[in-house]
């Protein structure tokens, strides 16, 4: 069967939505991975009628190569190692820390713009779905839901469109439910499953936590 593609990031939450209403999932909060994600759990969110909200994570990249992840880690320090990688660049214990530290305090400050001061939402015995536009490696995804692995939410479901099946399988592994429409085994990027793949500003991305 051909995989779909999406018209844009709405077209996709709006299928995304879809599909967890069909899978009678009961969720209490959607958590939207920036920016990207934003205009997708907006749409998920009002679908399943549930407060958005944000979890942010920030890449670790290689020495010398800062669009390969070596990790990634969350705005409260949750981390993420890729293993494999760390050695294959040999990144060293205290680059990987120091980057670490950066990189928290990066997304730590992301979070903050982003809520503008509201705070940061209660998810003690709730039922969160955790919405990105797409999965590749998913580096910032694992490290987001390392976060929420560590709070006091009941359930964690990540919702996204489109990954390879590596990932996505991994993935299934580290929280309580996976919905990903599609796994193609031709993946190269997310990109390439949309019509339409334009960056999102920051500042349409925070409009979506306004509506």
């Amino acid at each position: 069967m051909a995989t779909r593609r999406f018209t844009d990031r709405t077209d996709a939450g709006e299928r995304l939505g879809e599909e967890l209403l069909e899978r009678g999932i009961d969720a209490d909060i959607a958590l939207a991975i920036p920016r990207g994600g934003l205009p997708l759990g907006r749409a998920v969110a009002d679908a399943l009628d549930v407060p958005l909200d944000i979890v942010v994570a920030k890449k670790i990249g290689a020495p010398g190569n800062p669009e390969y992840a070596v990790g990634a880690v969350a705005s409260d320090g949750s981390v993420w190692r890729n293993e494999r990688a760390i050695s294959g660049t040999r990144t060293d214990e205290e680059y990987f820390e120091e980057q670490r530290e950066t990189e928290a305090e990066n997304a730590r400050q992301k979070a903050k713009r982003y809520r503008d001061g509201r705070p940061k939402p209660d998810l003690t015995d709730k039922t969160v779905v955790v919405v990105d536009d797409g999965v590749a490696t998913g580096s910032t995804a694992r490290a987001c839901l390392e976060q929420l692995t560590n709070s006091d939410a009941e359930r964690i479901i990540l919702a996204v469109p489109v990954g390879p099946p590596d990932t996505i399988a991994e993935l299934e592994e580290t929280v309580d439910e996976v919905v990903c429409l599609e796994t193609p085994a031709g993946f190269r990027g997310v990109g390439q499953f949309y019509q339409n793949f334009e960056q999102v500003s920051d500042e349409e991305a925070m409009a979506y936590l306004e509506s």
